[in-house]
């Protein structure tokens, strides 16, 4: 999975941003039949207590899209692409009014699963670095270089992806946004999320940070339950 498209549905007030059951059946069932799509992922609100952070979570809804070719993910953004059906305001009434921005990226996986099979349950912690860096080329070499064997440290991760900016085309109405690098690690479950952020890494994870070449934006951090939806091959 080459490439990542992240969308985020979020409210000022945390209590107007939950999901309805049926709206997330229409969203599950659109996903898994977006032709070109290797996986879809789910996004939730999840409370977790990390060492360093606390960014107040997600106030809504969210999901991450993953395809092989960029050309495919593009074409489910484009004029007649799949998620067109879910483009409308009215299309998903529990998410109505909700802010609403979305990122193509460039995937680095840096560890995964040897099977991923659909699943509900998980845990992931999402890590936005908005940006901008004083040299973004400065920035990325170093971290990619030095932060990753620190991040596969992370007691029980079962998966960790850094995402970096590419270049897109769409035809959604949604905002786009242009983080400079997005992180997600993966769990088994909230509990096992929860023990790794209070585990003696993230001491480490903090020193590192504090190493980073300049950048403005700081971090936002998130921990959100997580629902993996793999495509639909029925004929």
């Amino acid at each position: 999975m080459r490439f990542s498209y992240s969308v985020m549905f979020e409210f000022a007030d945390r209590a107007a941003g939950a999901v309805s059951a049926t709206d997330m059946q229409i969203v599950r069932s659109l996903v898994a039949s977006i032709p070109g799509i290797a996986r879809a992922d789910l996004y939730c609100p999840e409370q977790v207590e990390d060492i360093y952070t606390d960014d107040g979570g997600l106030r809504g809804f969210g999901f991450q899209l993953y395809f092989e070719e960029l050309a495919a993910l593009e074409a489910a953004i484009g004029v007649n692409g799949a998620l067109q059906a879910i483009a409308d305001p009215s299309a998903l009434p529990s998410l109505s009014g909700a802010y609403i921005t979305q990122q193509a990226m460039l995937r680095r996986a840096i560890l995964s699963r040897d099977k991923v099979s659909a699943a509900t349950g998980l845990c992931s912690f999402l890590v936005y670095y908005p940006g901008p860096a004083s040299d973004l080329n400065e920035w990325l070499s170093h971290y990619l270089d030095h932060h990753p064997p620190v991040m596969k440290q992370i007691p029980s991760v079962q998966e960790i992806e850094i995402l970096t900016r590419i270049d897109w085309v769409d035809a959604m109405p949604w905002q786009r946004v242009h983080h400079m690098q997005r992180n997600r690690g993966v769990f088994e479950n909230k509990a096992v999320l929860g023990a790794a952020l209070q585990s003696p890494i993230r001491h480490v994870m903090q020193e590192h940070y504090e190493q980073f070449p300049t950048f403005e934006g700081g971090s936002i951090h998130y921990g959100v339950s997580t629902e993996i939806i793999l495509p639909d091959r029925r004929p």
